[in-house]
């Protein structure tokens, strides 16, 4: 299917994959005629995604022209939603029912937690609006949609500053004509607004667990359209004829139109390729039963290989177990913490916190000497000796242990009077 697909587009037998993570960005290129596989890596560009993957195809000895496909896994969606970056977003749900995404469900994962706190929710409540319709759980409806309503909420959201709206509506798995028109007369009027519908994204019952999905989809959507957006249009202007395809967090494929509307599933899009690509290696080695580890630097992911398959799941807890968020679609069984190399330390309330947020690749970790000031996992690793500061990125970036120790003794081991190395052995130890 794949080598069709080349061939059709330019008759090209090449393949280019990018990864772009938030601190690097990887290449590989493989040849179907000669089998030659190349690699290149560099700095992710969060100014300009396509830098990033410029410096990455040249150091792969390739270009966009000779390519017949473009195929792509990213951390864009997971790492919105874990450092909480996405797009202001409001909720549009059934009268009586404007709570419901806050509420969830009544297990509670830490019981005896006399602090336990409950999930945040990607939209707050201020943003979330009952609309007067109700369709039944057999299709039925019992009170019809009012467009005129529709139309009044979007001029509201619009004054408000609302950059993506979520629409879910009781049922609408059984019937998805209110959602859809709703929809449509948002999406009419205002055609700058992100506008995502439940049932799109899944056709079953369970409304939290719908309302979730559909609200993560319209928080990163805005987010993840622009960054489809550009790279689509560059390598298009770089003289790309082929098919730009997307890992879906399935490990499949979907065309980059697709993905623009569609943007929960790219939630474990570059995590999804990592485990698909361990099930190869395991075909190869002959093993039946691996763990595919991932730590960007951002997040820390891992899948399983069992019995010679990937396990995967209908759904998943997005941002750990206690505090999750759960989409409804289908993805790879990964379980995922938000501690990479970058995640930042630092001291709060007397304690020593890692991550979620990261240093990113600009300005990245103290010890890359592009005027990054905090302290992260990555400095911690250089400062035990554990990175060598003349080899890293294949020797072509030297890293500045100094700046990490300044970064470390400053941030952390001063406010908790402990020594930089206690401080950076802390720091691995939480994350």
């Amino acid at each position: 299917m794949t080598r069709r697909t080349a061939e059709t587009r330019n008759g090209s037998r090449l393949r280019l994959a990018a990864d772009i993570g938030g601190t690097f960005t990887d290449i590989a290129v493989f040849d179907d005629r000669t089998g030659n596989l190349s690699f290149g890596k560099a700095l992710s560009t969060p100014h300009r995604l396509v830098e990033g993957i410029n410096a990455g195809v040249v150091k792969a000895g390739s270009s966009y022209k000779s390519a017949g496909l473009f195929l792509h896994g990213s951390t864009i969606a997971i790492n919105t939603i874990l450092e909480r970056t996405g797009a202001k977003t409001a909720l549009l749900v059934t009268e009586g029912f404007r709570d419901i995404y806050e509420i969830g469900r009544i297990n509670r994962p830490d019981a005896y937690n006399l602090f336990f706190r409950k999930h945040e929710p990607l939209v707050e409540r201020a943003l979330r609006f009952e609309v007067k319709e109700r369709v039944l759980s057999d299709g039925e409806i019992e009170t019809p949609l009012d467009d005129a309503e529709i139309d009044a909420l979007g001029r509201m959201l619009e004054r408000l500053g609302v950059e993506a709206t979520a629409i879910l509506f009781l049922n609408c798995f059984a019937r998805h004509e209110h959602e859809a028109r709703a929809k449509a007369i948002l999406e009419r009027n205002h055609p700058h607004m992100f506008v995502s519908a439940s049932h799109e994204l899944s056709e079953e019952y369970r409304e939290f667990e719908r309302c979730s999905t559909v609200a993560a989809n319209a928080y990163i959507g805005p987010i993840v359209r622009r960054y489809v957006r550009e790279i689509d249009d560059y390598i298009r202007s770089e003289g790309f004829s082929g098919s730009f395809l997307i890992v879906q967090s399935t490990g499949g494929l979907y065309q980059a139109e697709q993905a623009k509307r569609h943007c929960v599933h790219m939630l474990e899009s570059g995590p999804a390729a990592g485990v698909i690509g361990t099930q190869a290696l395991c075909r190869a080695l002959g093993l039946k039963n691996a763990i595919a580890f991932d730590m960007g630097g951002t997040t820390a992911k891992a899948g399983v290989i069992h019995k010679g398959e990937a396990l995967t799941s209908g759904a998943a807890l997005i941002g750990g177990y206690e505090r999750a968020l759960p989409v409804q679609i289908a993805m790879m069984d990964i379980f995922e913490v938000g501690t990479g190399g970058g995640s930042i330390a630092r001291v709060e309330n007397g304690g020593l916190r890692v991550g979620p947020q990261s240093a990113g690749a600009a300005p990245g970790p103290a010890c890359y000497g592009l005027g990054g000031k905090e302290p992260t996992v990555t400095d911690a690793n250089l400062v035990l000796g554990r990175l060598a500061a003349d080899r890293f990125l294949g020797g072509e970036m030297r890293l500045d242990i100094e700046a990490a120790e300044r970064a470390l003794t400053e941030r952390v081991a001063n406010p908790l009077g402990m020594d930089v190395t206690a401080a950076a052995e802390g720091i691995l130890r939480i994350a």
